[in-house]
């Protein structure tokens, strides 16, 4: 900022009064020239001053705001300390916590591992349970017969119309190919317990002799019990004939298609439990075992 040159006015009347009687008229002009100058000098010195004073005011202003606001800041600096310290004692706290949720996730790992394990070899053994059941039967022969394995029981489905008259429980004369299929497996094991169970449709029965469907499902498997020990010589004590009667169906008894599946005679051979566990002693160990 420029300073300001300020003279009293009293000076300058008093130095034009006394000069005024003895300079000549250019000396006068020239202190009119110099007056003249002092006079604009002191005006901008006087607007200088009034730019000053109101930048000063406006500094003092931001100096007070910038102080409210590093008090703000302090207080929110303080805060924020407070909730690190407050999130460092509960990281602590959880990691506790994460160290036991991984423990409980490896338990977890290891059981879901010794589950596939055991559904792997569980799956062996029905290959090699029904490899070893079906071994007698050529390919031709078991397209007649539908064979499942499951948990380690064999279940051997044949339709009613292959072994029976129609709405009867004797043997037809053309079911003998097919028990003799059937007799091979079970006499391939001769140790091996052997359910016949019978099942029908929802349709009642109206024969005299046959009460309901229990009667006809339990005489149709005691026929093929019968037709297993006396034409093919299976031991009778391994045998057992069962009728379910209409209450184990596996379709959908409105539809003639699901009747007729539902027309069934099982024949259910399972391993006693010495056999069952040289069986699976034979079977292979699964790709995961093997690795482990």
């Amino acid at each position: 900022m420029r300073k300001a040159f300020i003279i009293p006015l009293g000076i300058l009347v008093s130095t034009a009064l006394f000069t005024s009687c003895g300079v000549s008229k250019k000396q006068y002009a020239q202190l009119q020239g110099e007056h003249a100058n002092l006079n604009k000098l002191y005006q901008t010195s006087q607007l200088d001053l009034t730019a000053a004073r109101t930048k000063i005011a406006g500094l003092e202003d931001q100096i007070a705001a910038e102080k409210a606001n590093n008090v703000g800041l302090k207080q929110a600096l303080s805060n924020l300390q407070g909730s690190l310290d407050k999130s460092i004692s509960q990281n602590s706290q959880g990691n506790v916590n994460i160290s036991k949720l991984v423990d409980e996730i490896n338990a977890s790992n290891k059981y879901i591992q010794h589950l596939v394990n055991t559904k792997n070899k569980s799956d062996s053994l029905n290959v090699v349970l029904t490899n070893n059941l079906t071994r007698s039967l050529s390919r031709e022969e078991l397209k007649d017969v539908d064979v499942q394995v499951l948990k380690g029981v064999v279940y051997i489905s044949l339709a009613d119309n292959m072994l029976y008259k129609s709405g009867s429980y004797e043997i037809s004369e053309v079911a003998g190919t097919t028990l003799g299929k059937i007799a091979k497996i079970i006499q391939d094991y001769k140790d091996y317990d052997v359910l016949i169970e019978g099942n029908t449709d929802t349709d009642a029965i109206s024969q005299k002799n046959i009460r309901n469907n229990w009667d006809l499902s339990t005489l149709r498997a005691s026929s093929v019990v019968q037709e297993l020990q006396n034409s093919y010589g299976v031991d009778p004590k391994r045998l057992t004939a069962g009728g379910r009667g209409e209450y184990n169906p596996i379709a959908d008894n409105s539809t003639p298609a699901g009747k007729a599946r539902n027309r069934r005679t099982q024949i259910i051979i399972t391993p006693q439990l010495n056999q069952f566990m040289e069986l699976i002693d034979k079977a292979p160990e699964s790709s995961s075992e093997a690795a482990s």
